[in-house]
C-alpha cells in the first residue's frame, strides 16, 4: 500500500510542478532569454530521442557501413535542412536505409 501512495505522491508532485507553468504562469513575463530559450527546447528534446536510435542500434556507437541507420539519418537532416517539408524527409531518410539494407544483403 505504501508503494502505490507514494507512487501516486510522486504523480501528483510532477503534474503539480508542470501543471504550475500553465496555470500559474504569465509567459509575457518571462525574461525575454529564456522565452527564446525555450525555443530550443523541442528541437532539443527530438534530438535526444532520435540520436541514440541512430547512433546506437545495439547499445552501443556504431558508426560504420554496417549501421546505415545514421546514414540514413544524415540524409534525412540534409533534406529536412533544404526542404523544410516533413514528408520529403521521411520519404529520403526511409528509401536511404532501405537501399543501404538491401545493398548490404546482397
Amino acid at each position: 500500500m505504501t508503494t502505490w501512495l507514494a507512487i501516486f505522491g510522486v504523480g501528483l508532485l510532477t503534474f503539480l510542478t508542470r501543471a504550475s507553468f500553465i496555470l500559474f504562469a504569465d509567459p509575457h513575463k518571462f525574461p525575454h532569454a529564456f522565452r527564446v530559450a525555450l525555443a530550443f527546447v523541442p528541437p532539443a528534446v527530438l534530438a535526444a530521442i532520435v540520436l541514440p536510435g541512430l547512433a546506437m542500434p545495439q547499445g552501443v556507437v556504431d558508426l560504420t557501413i554496417a549501421n546505415p541507420r545514421w546514414i540514413a539519418g544524415l540524409v534525412a537532416m540534409v533534406v529536412a535542412a533544404r526542404t523544410r517539408n516533413a514528408m520529403a524527409t521521411i520519404v529520403a531518410g526511409m528509401t536511404t536505409l532501405w537501399l543501404i539494407q538491401a545493398a548490404v544483403l546482397w
